[in-house]
């Protein structure tokens, strides 16, 4: 199905035949979202791709795709390895994905020596990273990491399937979510590969990096209410229009992250994402407005004081135009440092490659920072083209897939050489 093994730069050729129907949900775009027949279509490949690779294969109760290679012994704890399958509206083919197919990759590199190693290792497709279906990301790497909340399954998507339909739907029984997590006896490591999505590799002319930390973010649902009304018969003055209350507030938010006493502080940035007017008539002056804001920077103390900035400059909006608002938080995730001991492995399996080491923070968010809560965890960045991300035009190259493969096949082999079931290896 794909070209003959060769470390790496299989697992990208992977990832484009991914890139399309009928792993793709779209004929004219990749858009793979959590629950729908593109994600099952990517699962029953996965499958045969992890069996081929020497690995048993199930699907958690949270609709994760686990692969395991047994250890010397059976049942030793694991190190686990992957990241997500699912993918953003018109995004692009390796975000996550080539975590998914690298990590296969390692497996088969010991599969195909025939070597068993202290501790097993569990290749993992996580179902859901992006929330592009149901508003909170992440619902998958939390169930595995024993944090995840069961009222998720309340949440629903555009259509108004809540997540427990669309389990059901799928096969899964939505009241045996938390029946994905793991113990920490069980699972004692993760790694995660990524695309960089940013250009900082890019510039500095490296392959490859190693992530110190992940940033803190919040999302959050912004809601103005006002009156609705017929656009040609109201006058400009009699109005409650929640349209350029909106607009207000999303030029608030750019001025709090790019030019208030906190811009420039610890990385921070804010985005509107997506924004509604209902009922969403030409004719019609909205009733109300309602847009998303996700707010990041490397510590909470800073994100936090820029969504009270920004929160407090929304209501003031409100209550100058005669307007009613909702701010309501849908996801708070705090920063997450990668483990001191795993990323100096990682530095050092990088190293051996004969590049230097560029140690650097992710702003965007990762399954990683979810788990953390588990396992110390560890990342590797990939140099990605341009930095884009999120969009048709993502780009990798095979040189870059192949030595992010063999650093990782350099970490795990020196978790083989060293105490690996502590947190900090020695």
């Amino acid at each position: 199905m794909t070209r003959e093994f060769e470390i790496g730069v299989r697992a990208k050729a992977r990832c484009d035949l991914m890139g399309a129907a009928p792993f793709s949900e779209a004929d004219d775009m990749l858009v793979r979202r959590f629950l729908t027949s593109a994600h099952k279509a990517a699962l029953d490949t996965l499958k045969f791709w992890m069996e081929e690779a020497g690995m048993s294969v199930r699907l958690d109760a949270a609709g994760n795709l686990v692969g395991r290679y047994e250890g010397e012994t059976p049942n030793a704890p694991a190190l686990l390895i992957g990241s997500h399958i699912d993918s953003v509206r018109n995004g692009g083919r390796y975000d996550g994905a080539l975590g998914v197919m690298l990590a296969i990759d390692v497996v088969e590199a010991f599969h195909r020596q025939g070597r068993r190693l202290s501790f097993a290792i569990e290749a993992i497709a996580f179902g859901d990273e992006e929330g592009s279906r149901f508003p909170a990301s992440m619902a998958c790497s939390r169930a595995v990491a024993g944090t995840v909340d069961p009222k998720v399954m309340e949440m629903t998507d555009a259509e108004g399937t809540s997540l427990a339909q669309a389990f059901a739907a799928f096969g899964l029984d939505p009241t045996r979510l938390t029946e994905a997590a793991r113990r920490p006896d069980e699972i004692f490591a993760f790694l995660e590969a990524h695309i960089e999505q940013g250009p900082v590799l890019e510039a500095e002319g490296l392959a490859l990096g190693v992530v110190s930390a992940i940033a803190a973010q919040k999302r959050l649902m912004v809601r103005f209410k006002g009156q609705a009304g017929h656009a040609g018969t109201t006058p400009m003055g009699l109005r409650k229009d929640p349209g350029p209350a909106a607009a207000e507030a999303v030029l608030a938010l750019e001025r709090v992250c790019r030019e208030g006493p906190l811009a420039g502080t610890d990385g921070l940035v804010g985005t509107v994402g997506r924004m509604t007017a209902l009922p969403g008539a030409f004719n019609v002056i909205p009733g109300a407005v309602e847009f998303s804001m996700d707010i990041r920077a490397e510590t909470s103390a800073t994100r936090d004081a820029a969504v009270a900035a920004i929160t407090a400059e929304i209501e003031a909006i409100a209550a100058r135009r005669g307007l009613t608002v909702s701010v309501s938080l849908m996801q708070a995730l705090a920063e997450s440092p990668c483990d001191a001991g795993l990323t100096d492995l990682l530095s050092e399996a990088v190293a051996d490659l004969g590049g230097p080491v560029r140690r650097l923070p992710s702003g965007a968010g990762h399954d990683a920072m979810v788990i953390a809560d588990l396992c110390p965890t560890a990342m590797l960045f990939i140099r990605c083209e341009g930095g884009i991300s999120h969009n048709p035009a993502e780009a990798v190259t095979d040189a870059d897939c192949a030595l992010a493969a063999r650093a990782m096949v350099g970490f795990v082999e020196r978790l083989a050489t060293r105490n690996a079931f502590s947190k900090t290896p020695e």
